[in-house]
């Protein structure tokens, strides 16, 4: 598909035809990359989207383990006495 690049302000801009919007998922927001010399348009990803699906993966390899249990294993009289959430 061919478009023109016109004119905005000091700016240039295209317009991107409804169907391709509705087929990228793009929204009121998006990211633009350069990538060898291409403008890439992509939509903003949510953080932390993703987490869910690899903690529970994580859970199945068993890979979910506290790293600082020793940590634990030393806490103070405030750490166990006196903290609150």
């Amino acid at each position: 598909m061919k478009t023109k690049v016109v004119k905005i302000g000091n700016s240039r801009g295209i317009r991107i035809p409804k169907s391709l919007i509705d087929e990228s998922g793009l929204k009121s927001e998006v990211e633009l990359e350069v990538l060898d010399g291409q403008i890439i348009i992509k939509p903003i990803s949510q953080s932390r989207e993703s987490w869910e699906s690899a903690f529970k993966k994580m859970a199945k390899n068993k890979d979910d383990i506290l790293l600082d249990s020793d940590s634990l294993a030393q806490q103070s009289k405030w750490d166990k006495e006196e903290w609150k959430w």
